[in-house]
């Protein structure tokens, strides 16, 4: 399985949101730096938590000018309820056939269909930072966050 690493390019992918609409990495980091998160599966407890914690930080991820994207094998319409119930203010992109997810290494086979992990992908489509937990749900924002601001994340 492919491995992405700090330093490697991100690759760039097209993708529904929650709405149905067409939304490609690169047109994002056009605007700014982008925390992209995989979750395993939405409305579920550790994810919405992660999520929410996410959604939480807007004002200070808005301050370093960084765009939060969250991205999982589930429909488009389940994004859009697990959006809807939680009032994300950020993009939920739907992978079902798992391919961004193999792209960036973090599919799975078992247990759930994707591995939790964050990456933080600067301006210039390289991974800036990887965060990686299945089990503390605040991590992959406190330290993405950390990451942007400059400050040591480990």
């Amino acid at each position: 399985m492919k491995t992405i690493s700090t330093g490697s390019a991100a690759p760039d992918f097209t993708l529904p949101d929650e709405t149905g609409t067409s939304r490609r990495l690169s047109d994002f980091l056009a605007a700014g730096p982008v925390v992209l998160f995989f979750y395993p599966g939405a409305m579920t407890s550790g994810c919405t938590a992660e999520s929410c914690h996410f959604r939480d930080l807007a004002a200070e991820f808005g301050a370093v000018g960084a765009q939060r994207i969250g991205i999982s094998a589930d429909t488009v319409a389940k994004q859009k309820e697990f959006s809807d119930t939680h009032s994300f203010d950020y993009p939920l992109l739907s992978d079902p056939d798992g391919e961004v997810a193999t792209a960036y290494g973090v599919k799975r086979k078992f247990l759930t269909p994707v591995k939790r992990a964050t990456f933080v992908i600067g301006t210039d489509g390289k991974i800036a930072e990887v965060i990686t937990s299945e089990m503390n749900m605040t991590v992959h924002a406190d330290q993405a966050l950390k990451a942007l601001q400059g400050a040591p994340t480990s």
